[in-house]
């Protein structure tokens, strides 16, 4: 259907009320039909890539203290693992995310404030693990790459 004179006569209209040499204005008013919207559903394809929030860290990769990531089960890994993905992406500034793994042992990952650096999104972290009541503190710097992942770029023991 050809909208082209469907939208000229609201113009025209206007445009003849606009050179009324009475001094009033006069706005036309003309009736609206509903035009029925054809909508498509989303559908990804080769071409495209949808995008989820998804665990792109691993503790294994600077997030963790060495010491006491060779005294941690693969469950007390995985804990610390969606913890410090979660507080990279989501979290507050400040407010720690706790995690519980086997045998008692706890953690706990703060972030501070993204600040971009290089066209990355990065954040200092801590990631305090604490096993058979010994705690072992990591800090760091990590930026999320464009891919997603978070990688360690900066880290202290």
């Amino acid at each position: 259907m050809n909208r082209t004179p469907l939208l000229a006569l609201p113009i025209l209209a206007l445009a003849l009320a606009a050179c009324s040499s009475t001094g009033t204005t006069r706005v036309a008013q003309v009736p609206v039909t509903p035009q029925p919207v054809v909508t498509q559903p989303l559908v990804a394809t080769s071409a495209q890539t949808v995008q989820t929030a998804k665990l792109t860290t691993s503790i294994a990769n600077g997030f963790v203290d060495p010491s006491a990531l060779v005294l941690m089960t693969a469950k007390d890994s995985n804990e610390a693992n969606s913890a410090q993905f979660y507080a990279l992406q989501f979290g507050r500034p400040g407010a720690p995310r706790q995690w519980a793994g086997d045998k008692g042992t706890t953690g706990s990952v703060a972030v501070g404030p993204y600040v971009r650096v290089n066209n990355l999104d990065c954040r200092d972290f801590t990631h305090t693990v604490k096993v058979g009541g010994t705690d072992y503190v990591k800090k760091g710097t990590a930026c999320r790459e464009q891919n997603g992942n978070w990688n360690v770029v900066q880290g202290a023991a």
